[in-house]
Formats: structure tokens, sequence, C-alpha cells
């Protein structure tokens, strides 16, 4: 491999500094087993007399890792001193991918019977039924709300905002429900027209509906009015599709004593 020189600031580098090659790989295979140190890949010019010496690791699983040994000389001093050892991951490093937190990881359908998922009491999809002013109110006040509001029948505590009811049409109609679906782009006609559709009530019900066809695939699923199937009420199937009919019933008459005069 071909040493590098990486500089990540415009500061000329320490000589002494860079030329303590020697220096880093004692320290470092003080540290660590000397077989897993490889050859010196090189520098890093960190800042002002600081540099970080750059050497391959080649203990087994750590394939494209190396091992970052950082020097650095006081001002007006001749002696340069180790401060870090550390192991970095390099470009062809394996690494864990970048942590995404568990409340993004949840997939519709990934519920399982008794998995609890709570809803923020901040969560933009959602806004008060009743209406408590301008004021913010603190935790505490709306769970006082919520418990008064409980006890004295008001209803759902909490119902669709303006931007949840846009983000759920909208996930409604990109999905395997919506138009653009193979099996809606194959379809005959789309669900507007069929006998199958249960009409929704509201803001809704001008681009969906209820499939209620116990044949279908989407039946008792949200489709958009521009969806389709091949189960459509009115589908007819081509002549040459339709099953053939039957020949006419043979009925045998003849008896034992005409079988033996043949």
């Amino acid at each position: 491999m071909i040493p590098c020189v990486i500089t990540s600031v415009r500061l000329k580098p320490d000589t002494a500094a860079v030329a303590a090659v020697d220096l880093a790989r004692t320290a470092l295979v003080e540290e660590v087993d000397a077989a897993d140190v490889g050859e010196h890949l090189g520098h890093l010019v960190e800042g002002e007399r600081l540099v970080t010496h750059l050497f391959a690791c080649t203990r087994p699983g750590y394939v494209g890792w190396r091992w970052s040994v950082t020097v650095a000389r006081a001002s007006r001093q001749k002696t340069v001193t180790v401060d870090e050892i550390v192991l970095i991951p390099g470009d062809e490093a394996i690494v864990a991918p970048a942590w995404v937190p568990y409340r993004e990881r949840i997939q519709p359908g990934d519920l399982s019977p008794g998995d609890l998922l709570p809803v923020e009491d901040d969560d933009p999809r959602l806004v008060p039924t009743y209406s408590f002013g301008d004021d913010p109110l603190d935790t505490d006040a709306q769970a006082q709300i919520r418990t008064v509001a409980k006890d004295l029948g008001l209803g759902r505590v909490r119902t669709l905002s303006p931007e949840g009811h846009d983000l759920a049409a909208q996930r409604w109609y990109d999905g395997d429900q919506g138009p653009t679906a193979a099996i809606a782009q194959s379809a005959p006609d789309s669900c507007y027209s069929c006998g199958f559709l249960l009409r929704l009530n509201g803001s809704l019900s001008d681009t969906f509906g209820v499939c209620a066809n116990g044949d279908a695939n989407d039946d008792g699923r949200v489709v958009s009015l521009d969806h389709g199937c091949g189960a459509h009420s009115e589908v007819q199937l081509a002549k040459k599709h339709e099953p053939q009919p039957l020949p006419e019933h043979v009925v045998d008459t003849l008896s034992g004593d005409q079988l033996e005069s043949f």
C-alpha cells in the first residue's frame, strides 16, 4: 500500500511530529499485540505541532480498519509525546449502519398482539377534540384535562389534525390500494363504478371508499376511487374465455340381448 499524506487543515506540518513514526509504532505495540500492527499508511496533520500516524490493522475481523496514533510537540520543545491511540475504520471497513431510533424503525405490520405503541403528546397528526384556547398546556395540565374529559364522557380526547389527515390520504393513495398498484394498472375498470364499493362520509369521500367484495384482494380495505382489480362488479369474460358448454348426454339404451346379437 502506498503511504498517504492527508492534510485536514492548511497548517505547516511539524517536522519532528511527522518524523515520529517509530515513536508512534513503539507506543502502539505497547498497547496491542505487535502481530496486529501492519505497515505505516501515512500521517494526518491535525493542527499546529499535532500529527496523527496511521498504521494498518492486521487483526482478524478488522479488514479495512487502521490504528491511529496521535503525537504532539509542545511549543519550544524538542521532544514529541504520544497523545492518543485508537482503532478507527477506514473507507473499506465494515461498520455498523447508522443508528435509527426504535420509533422510526417500526413499520406497518410490525406490531404483534400485546405490543403497545404510545403516541407523543405533541404528535402533529393529532389535535385536541375540544378547544383549550391559545395558551400552551404543560404535561400535567394535559393529563388533568384528559381525566376530566373521560369522566364527563366527552368522547375522544384527540382527533386527526389537518396534517394527519393529509398524511393518511397521501399514504393510502400511494400504497397498494391506490391507482399506481400493479393490479390497478391492469384492471378492466376502476372502483368508482364498482357495485361493491362502500362510500365514505366526510372529506375523504371524494377520493376513497371501502371494498366490500369478499372475492377481491382488497376486501375490507380503503381503496382510492381510481384503484381497480379484476373482481369489478361489471367485469365480463370475453367469449373465448367463457367456459365451453358440455356436450349432450349419451343415454345407453342397449339391453343384454341386443349386445349378444352383435
